[in-house]
Formats: structure tokens, sequence, C-alpha cells
């Protein structure tokens, strides 16, 4: 059974930080690529950070940029989204999710046009000034 288990998400004030990780099973993690999402009430979901399969590329949206850092670890299946300076507008729900990629190649551009097989169930982020 494919399982995305996102953990780490809290009620944190502005300016402070959070780390999240999203550990995954049933699946050959080595061979996809993992990306954050988010989606806020009453917004659409937003691609917020992606990382190919051996860490070789990385990209972030631009309100992200400079304060949240993705990365992972395939020995233990699990991805993880550093989240400094939050700002209440970074409310949402975050999730995980896995897309088939096993190139070493990624580019940022790719993201909006990725189709993802497999998605966590959630982790609230709060952020009150």
């Amino acid at each position: 059974e494919v399982q995305l288990v996102e953990s780490g998400g809290g009620l944190v004030q502005a300016g402070g930080s959070l780390r999240l990780s999203c550990t995954a099973s049933g699946f050959t993690f080595d061979d996809y690529a993992l990306a954050w999402f988010r989606q806020a009430p009453g917004k659409e979901r937003e691609g917020v950070s992606l990382i190919s399969s051996t860490d070789s590329s990385t990209y972030y949206t631009d309100s992200v940029k400079g304060r949240f850092s993705i990365s992972r670890d395939n020995a233990k299946n699990t991805v993880y989204l550093q989240m400094n300076s939050l700002k209440p507008e970074d409310t949402a729900v975050y999730y995980c999710a896995a897309d088939f990629w096993p190139s070493t190649y990624l580019a940022g551009s790719y993201f909006p046009n990725m189709t993802f097989d497999y998605w966590g169930q959630g982790t609230q982020v709060t952020v009150f000034s």
C-alpha cells in the first residue's frame, strides 16, 4: 500500500520556523521527484517546492524563495520542508506529493505540468501575527 504521511505542522508566530516531514512507503522512493503543495482556505492549491529524485535539482515558488528549503533523505524515504521566517500568508494545509521521475535532471519549469501519482493527507500550518 502506498502511503505518504506528513508531520510537523502546527501553530507558530510570524517570524518563526517549522520543519515539515513526509515519509513514504509502498513505492521506490529513489525513482520519484517529491514536491510540497499548499492550499489555503478559499484558494487554489499551490506548488511550493520541488526536488528531484537524487536531490540535485530544487525549485521554489517565488513567495517562499530564501525562506523555505526542501531536502530529502532517500535512506529514510523522507522529504523535508524547512520553513523559516514564516508569515501569516503561509497559513495553509501542506501536502507532499510524489511523481515518477527517475531522471536526475528536473527543471522548475516542468512543475506546473507534472502529474503527481501519490499524495499525502496534509498537515496544517497556521502562522499568527
